[in-house]
């Protein structure tokens, strides 16, 4: 049997801000893999952005301590190693990667190009779709060519900041007026953001946003229900039910995210049958216009005055413990933790498959 398992290359941890969440992410898939049909690889990287490669697992880690590979593993030349053995041909190496990391080096392209270049397949996000899903200002354009409603915004850069300061103040109180959000550009797990409700406060935020990112988005505010579905599929993706988040704390910042608990998820999302058809129809075109593969998050605001529905944003690696919003609106849907990671892989390499015939040069077989 040994012979027929998959291996699964498992990455985790990073140089971004949710370090620690990947490493809990990490922990639970590790736990819920099947490992009757499923051999794991961890990798780890380190917050200085080093690799650290373990053996092959037939049983989870015992602990999440254990999953930062402290004792006998390789080093990043080792991981690199490996992660590239299939293309020089040395014995078998990974039949798939699962890169379990969010934010910065994780879901915005640049690893899935290292497993591009390694000619590896890898669940989720392509290198385009990931790079987009984590630009706001770029997701914005792609979803406004789609035809996506969205609240209004407007962004610049750190050096077009620093000479026309006045007139982009001025832009955002003309065509935002307050409050307004203020968000780095780039960040995934709203770190850096925050609302300003007057000229003073709105600087303040800027710079501060400008602390994190050389670009930078103000968001007009909506009074809205924030509406979140699940995306799983390649081409021909699915929707699970939406679910609601509703937050304790002004809007649903880091702390109320991870740390305080405080904000509820509602799932299914009390929703009247046509919203939710609606949302759903819409997740699908949100995750189609960013070219997404594998799964995402499309987060949606259903304004209380009107009922109209705006896209927020899509997440293309969003947060999957058993106890994230992701992996719950799919139990709901009816798809179980266990069946979900399986379908993740199976569309990793469906994807993989599907490209490996595109010819590279012209004649040339």
């Amino acid at each position: 049997m040994g012979q027929d398992k998959m291996t699964v290359g498992l990455v985790y941890g990073g140089k971004s801000g949710e370090h620690e969440v990947s490493l809990q992410t990490a922990f639970a898939v590790m736990g819920a893999f099947d490992y009757n049909k499923y051999e794991i690889i961890p990798f780890f990287i380190t917050k200085k952005g080093e690799w650290r490669v373990g053996g092959r697992l037939s049983a989870p880690l015992a602990s999440l301590d254990k999953l930062k590979l402290e004792h006998g593993a390789g080093d990043t030349s080792a991981a690199v190693q490996l992660l590239f053995s299939g293309l020089s041909g040395s014995g078998k190496g990974l039949d798939v990667v699962f890169p379990l990391l969010h934010g910065t080096n994780g879901e915005d392209g640049t690893i899935q190009g290292l497993f591009e270049m390694a000619n590896l397949p890898y669940v989720g996000a392509g290198v385009l779709a990931s790079a987009a899903g984590m630009d706001k200002v770029v997701m914005k354009k792609l979803f406004a060519d789609a035809g996506l409603d969205q609240c209004k915004y407007c962004y610049f850069t750190s050096s077009s900041w620093e000479r026309n300061s006045h007139e982009h103040l001025q832009a955002v109180e003309d065509e935002l007026g307050y409050p307004c959000f203020v968000k780095p550009a780039n960040l995934g797990s709203s770190v850096g953001i925050s609302k300003a409700s007057n000229r003073e406060e709105l600087i303040q935020a800027i710079q501060y946003a400008f602390r994190y990112d050389l670009k930078v988005i103000v968001e007009e505010f909506v009074d809205a229900r924030e509406i979140e579905v699940g995306i799983l599929g390649n081409e021909e993706p699915l929707a699970s039910v939406p679910g609601e988040i509703v937050s304790s704390s002004e809007y649903y910042d880091y702390t109320a995210k991870y740390l305080d608990g405080k904000s509820q998820m509602i799932i299914p999302a009390e929703l009247d049958t046509e919203l939710a058809e609606r949302v759903r129809e819409l997740g699908i075109k949100a995750f189609k216009s960013i070219e997404g593969s594998g799964l995402c998050r499309a987060d949606f605001f259903v304004r209380r005055d009107n009922g109209v529905i705006l896209i927020n944003e899509v997440n293309t690696m969003p947060g999957f413990t058993p106890f994230s919003m992701y992996p719950l609106l799919w139990r709901e849907t009816g798809v179980s933790y266990a069946a979900l990671l399986d379908r993740l892989l199976g569309l990793a390499i469906e994807r993989f498959e599907a490209r490996q015939n595109l010819e590279f040069e012209n004649g040339v077989q």
